[in-house]
C-alpha cells in the first residue's frame, strides 16, 4: 500500500469528530481512535510496512508501550526482525515484577514505539524509567504525531521522534 493510501486508510477508519477529552488533559474535537487501525490487520501489516525504513541504525529492541504501543511493536518487530519489549505503564506488584518484559533491557539501545503523540507524556515517563534500567534511549517513533507539543517535549529529553504521519497529512473527512 503506497503512503498516501496508507494515511487515506488510516483516516478513514480512525478519524472521528465530536467532543473527546485526551489523556494529556487536552479536549479536541477530533480524535483518532487508534485501535480502529490497530484491530486492522491490513492497516497494521501496512503501518508496520512504513515504519521499518523509520526505525533508527543500531536499535537493538522495540519498546511498545501498554497498550496502543504493543500491537504496533510485535508488527514491527515481525516485519523488521528486531525483538520487542512490553512497557507497561508502572511495574506489576507480582510475578516477575517488571516494567518492561521480554528481554532484558540494561545496556542495549531501545526505540520506545508508540501510536499517537499528542504532548508525548508517557513516552516521556517511559523514557526516564528504560533509562533508570540502565537502557539506552534516544528515539521513538509513533504512527501518528498530533503536532501539539509531543515532538519538542522530547527533544528536551534528548529523544528524537520519528512519526509516519502528522495529523495534518490525514485530511480525508473524518467518519464518526
Amino acid at each position: 500500500m503506497q503512503r498516501a493510501a496508507l494515511a487515506a486508510a488510516i483516516s478513514d477508519s480512525a478519524r472521528l469528530t465530536g467532543s473527546f477529552l485526551l489523556r494529556s488533559g487536552q479536549r479536541t474535537t477530533e480524535y483518532f481512535d487508534k485501535y480502529r487501525f490497530e484491530s486492522d490487520p491490513v492497516l497494521l501489516a501496512a503501518v508496520a510496512a512504513h515504519l521499518t525504513p523509520l526505525v533508527p541504525a543500531g536499535v537493538q529492541l522495540l519498546a511498545g508501550l501498554e497498550l496502543g504501543g504493543v500491537p504496533i511493536a510485535t508488527a514491527l518487530s515481525l516485519r523488521s526482525g528486531l525483538p520487542a519489549v512490553f512497557v507497561r505503564k508502572q511495574a506489576k506488584s507480582y510475578g516477575t515484577a517488571r516494567l518492561a518484559e521480554g528481554a532484558d533491557v540494561a545496556g542495549r539501545r531501545l526505540l520506545v514505539v508508540e501510536d499517537i503523540v499528542t504532548s508525548a507524556g508517557q513516552v516521556a515517563m517511559s523514557t526516564v524509567e528504560l533509562r533508570r534500567l540502565g537502557a539506552e534511549v534516544t528515539d521513538a517513533i509513533c504512527v501518528l504525531d498530533r503536532e501539539q507539543g509531543g515532538a519538542a517535549a522530547l527533544a528536551e529529553i534528548g529523544v528524537r521522534l520519528h512519526p509516519l504521519f502528522v495529523a495534518s497529512e490525514l485530511t480525508s473527512p473524518a467518519r464518526g
